[in-house]
């Protein structure tokens, strides 16, 4: 059978997306209803979403020797815990986090205040890392990207229970993959990390979601991202985080609250609240949760729209909120914190970058307290949607100004080497 065309699996995957939006939010509801009380589950908890895999199927080899706790996934207490359980001091934690957060040391033999004896143990029974490099690519504006692939890995349960023949394989080239990247700019390091493996929003102009939703990243992977592109040449420490990578943070709730936990921990990376902005298309129900957590971190709503309608034509999940019901959510966010929220809306040529487009904007912006960053979409090979025109960017913007509302234009960063939500995986995809 000879290989479809791109204009075909862009296509294919175009109804992938729909069905992947319909299911994950049909499954959403009907569980809520079938939980006590009727109180809604987690968005973390929804199921996942496998489009399916055509590339070649890669050599299976098997990881027995793989420990099963993950370093990266430990904090104070839990680390407390692994500890007395191996009958090492209950302060070892403390000192690994500090080699590794302050320090980046991984290696256990290179912990020098550390006794033989635990050095061994860390050696054979933490993972320090997961992440297996695939793609490395530096822009000429200093933008760094890193494609990861993520192996399975096995069940803790097989692990302690001293079975090697139960553990899971692993394809020997990881299929799984991820981009995180690094934005240098004005004395500022930006990390750009991801919440999931491909994404089950499937907005209609992002090569995130071309593939659907394979999976969520545990807290680990989440801030192993973090902390490898603040290991990288150059990059003495990480000033910002972003969660603006591939998938949608609010979808994979437990993971991303762990994961700011331990970006903001003075233990961990020990980034300001401030400086952690979580961006989510909208999932109303857990805006308003996330209004609870206790870091109170700057929320970002990829609004991209200025009605419904429209809304709705570019992201499929769209079809389960109103425009209302996310600006009521976002003031509730900001009652609860007194973080003034981002309206991130990003301009299709010829789409959603009128004027009238920007006074129906105007209009949403004056009722919140927020500040708005448009953004130049970057193009997608096989897409429909191009960029939009430099005079008719700045129109939208002064046409916000005139109105009385804070607006930027966010500086387009790395576009020689494909910087943009998921396009370094779907170039490789798709070049395949």
């Amino acid at each position: 059978m000879g290989h479809r065309s791109r204009e075909d699996r862009v296509r294919s995957a175009w109804f992938a997306q729909e069905r992947d939006a319909r299911a994950w939010h049909q499954s959403h509801r009907s569980s809520d209803r079938a939980r006590p009380g009727g109180r809604p589950r987690s968005a973390a908890s929804g199921p996942r979403h496998r489009a399916p895999d055509h590339r070649p199927h890669h050599r299976q080899v098997r990881v027995s020797s793989l420990p099963a706790t993950g370093f990266f996934d430990l904090d104070p207490e839990s680390f407390r815990e692994w500890s007395i359980q191996r009958d090492l001091p209950k302060y070892l934690g403390d000192q690994v986090l500090r080699w590794v957060y302050q320090r980046g040391e991984t290696a256990p033999e290179r912990m020098t205040d550390i006794s033989k004896r635990a050095r061994s143990i860390l050696s054979t029974e933490l993972r320090f890392g997961d992440a297996i490099p695939i793609t490395d690519r530096v822009a000429s504006d200093g933008t760094r990207k890193l494609l990861l692939g993520w192996p399975e890995t096995p069940k803790a349960s097989a692990k302690e229970a001293g079975s090697t023949t139960s553990l899971p394989v692993v394809e020997s080239e990881p299929s799984k993959q991820t981009e995180c990247v690094m934005i240098p700019s004005d004395g500022r390091r930006t990390a750009c990390i991801s919440s999931q493996v491909g994404c089950p929003v499937g907005c209609r102009f992002c090569a995130s979601g071309l593939e659907g939703l394979e999976g969520n990243l545990t807290r680990g992977r989440i801030v192993e991202q973090a902390w490898r592109l603040g290991r990288l040449p150059g990059v003495d420490r990480i000033t910002n985080v972003v969660f603006m990578g591939m998938g949608e943070p609010l979808a994979n709730y437990k993971a991303v609250t762990n994961a700011v936990r331990t970006l903001n921990a003075p233990w961990g990376l020990g980034i300001s609240a401030r400086r952690i902005t979580v961006s989510t298309v909208g999932v109303p129900a857990a805006i308003r949760r996330f209004a609870n957590f206790e870091i109170p971190v700057t929320l970002a709503l990829s609004l991209h729209a200025p009605n419904d309608d429209l809304r709705r034509e570019i992201i499929p999940w769209a079809e389960y909120s109103t425009v209302q019901e996310l600006l009521d959510a976002c003031r509730a966010y900001f009652d609860s914190c007194g973080r003034e929220i981002t309206l991130e809306y990003i301009l299709l040529g010829g789409l959603n970058d009128q004027v009238v487009h920007a006074k129906e904007l105007a209009g949403h912006a004056k009722k919140l307290r927020c500040n708005i960053n448009l953004i130049r979409y970057n193009e997608v090979a096989g897409l429909p949607f191009r960029r939009p025109e430099s005079d008719d960017v700045h129109r939208f913007q002064a046409e916000l100004r005139r109105r009385g509302v804070n607006v930027h234009i966010r500086a387009s960063r790395g576009r020689d080497i494909a910087a943009a939500c998921g396009q370094l995986r779907h170039e490789r995809r798709t070049a395949g």
